[in-house]
């Protein structure tokens, strides 16, 4: 059996009268993601931690922010391609584990829809996706309401 791991990193903006997706899922609030997406910083990270355990690059490479052909697009339909190559090059994703750092809308009441969406779109069991979301005590960028930072990893397997 051979195993990979990925690390993905991703940090969003924060801006009045804009939509919020994180996860999937839509997060009620006044403020959303400055993005050329949907924004959902959570995705993003994931897609890098997947394409990152390929040395495949990372999302702003294969859907650069420069194209309108991913102008407004929902990022599910992002890790939905991304699971499409990892996939046909063989390999089968483990886990995922993502930390969100948000002040403030509180996300824990969706953090499930959260876990069941990104296994749907993964096409694995929500056991095996691990959704986590943290303040930072309001410091820095993310404790000002500034912005949103995700961490994700992943594991995969072939063999």
């Amino acid at each position: 059996m051979e195993y990979r791991i990925g690390q993905g990193y991703d940090v969003h903006r924060i801006q009045e009268g804009l939509p919020m997706w994180l996860g999937g899922v839509a997060v009620p609030s006044d403020r959303g993601f400055v993005a050329h997406s949907d924004g959902d910083v959570a995705i993003h990270a994931l897609c890098d931690a997947l394409l990152g355990a390929l040395a495949l690059g990372d999302i702003g490479h294969l859907f650069p922010d420069t194209s309108d052909e991913w102008k407004g697009i929902r990022s599910t339909v992002l890790l939905e391609k991304v699971m499409e190559r990892v996939r046909e090059l063989g390999w089968t994703v483990e886990n995922a584990d993502i930390t969100i750092a948000l002040q403030a809308p509180k996300l824990a009441p969706l953090v499930p829809q959260m876990r069941e969406v990104i296994a749907g779109v993964m096409g694995i069991a929500p056991e095996r996706v691990s959704v986590k979301a943290t303040t930072t005590e309001r410091l820095g960028f993310v404790g000002r309401g500034e912005g949103c930072e995700v961490w994700a990893v992943a594991l995969l397997s072939r063999g």
